[in-house]
């Protein structure tokens, strides 16, 4: 399997990003074709010993700011690491992309170069967030700001299909994020949404509290990417909040560090489970080929599990059944 990589996209790009795509190579057999000038690439795995074994390098010299308007990214920036990273993409010379840059260009660029499932009305950001069962889908996160009912319903299908295929959850629960569980709650858009959510074809169970996502209230949270987005920097704050105030507690005297000996594994299998460096990115659902969108900040880690991430949503099909389950949902509506 090739996948895509645009090395200079993110916060620590491109060392952490090559790094993570060296390491990919070796614990999961992919091929990488990393797109960035070809001349730092070089200097960089040479300075960090970092291996090219089985990375190929396609050298591109722009890199699209996160600052500059996401629409650029097919306009005065179509020739940056993103864009030709998407082309390539479109034009098979690879089987998934993964980048840490831009979000918004990534959607704009996904959505005009590699192009929307056909049905679908806007692709959508997801990410697997830790929670006390194990993790619950958050669905959208960022991609849309402003939702119709039917994109909503779009989603839950989506999101319901990835967590069944990828994460392994039989039969996913999904629920539209609102500020109460009555079907009377929300705004129009939740309750539209909430109608055809019930028509179609998963284990829709209508509105979920956001205090309850914590505690696996849901398998699939549905909502609009402002609110989406709200829930998931709010969720990585408190996360960082959390582990901070824990280390104080265990920091103070001689007594409280001689009780995080004792309860140090489960601290430390905690902090993990909490770590969104092991979920990897966010799958851009909705486009016709595997794009990940990986956080801004990945380190190699992170950044290995992007690409981890990519290699499963690849391998198991899940664009297909989407294509598959949409069909399905028109010849009920016709």
């Amino acid at each position: 399997m090739r996948i895509i990589v645009d090395v200079f996209g993110g916060d620590n790009a491109p060392t952490e990003i090559l790094k993570g795509c060296a390491q990919a190579v070796s614990e999961y057999g992919v091929d990488i074709l990393a797109c960035g000038s070809e001349k730092v690439i070089r200097e960089v795995c040479q300075r960090e010993q970092i291996s090219l074994d089985r990375i190929d390098i396609t050298d591109v010299e722009k890199v699209i700011p996160v600052e500059v308007d996401p629409t650029e990214v097919v306009k005065s920036y179509d020739d940056c690491t993103m864009a030709v990273g998407l082309r390539m993409l479109a034009n098979g010379e690879g089987d998934a992309f993964v980048s840490a840059g831009s979000t918004g260009a990534i959607v704009v660029g996904a959505s005009l170069y590699v192009k929307r499932i056909k049905g679908i009305k806007r692709a959508a950001l997801a990410t697997a967030i830790p929670c006390q069962n194990g993790c619950y889908m958050l669905i959208d996160i960022g991609a849309n700001k402003e939702c119709r009912p039917e994109m909503l319903a779009q989603f839950g299908v989506m999101g319901s299909l990835y967590m069944e295929n990828i994460l392994g959850v039989e039969q996913p629960r999904v629920g539209t994020v609102n500020i109460g569980a009555e079907d009377s709650k929300g705004l129009e858009l939740q309750k539209d949404a909430n109608a055809l959510l019930a028509q179609t074809p998963i284990h829709f169970i209508g509105n979920v509290e956001p205090r309850y996502l914590p505690f696996g209230g849901c398998d699939v949270a549905v909502c609009d990417g402002f609110t989406g987005h709200v829930i998931l920097k709010l969720t990585e704050g408190l996360g960082k909040w959390f582990a901070g105030e824990l280390k104080e507690i265990f920091m103070q005297s001689a007594k409280s560090k001689l009780g995080y000996l004792c309860v140090r594994d489960g601290v430390n299998g905690f902090k993990q489970k909490m770590d969104y460096k092991e979920y990897g990115g966010a799958p851009l659902m909705g486009i016709t080929k595997p794009v990940i969108k990986a956080h801004g900040s990945s380190d190699a880690r992170a950044f290995k599990n992007a690409i981890r991430q990519a290699k499963e949503y690849t391998e198991r099909g899940v664009i297909r059944q989407i294509e598959r389950s949409l069909a399905l949902l028109k010849t009920k509506e016709d």
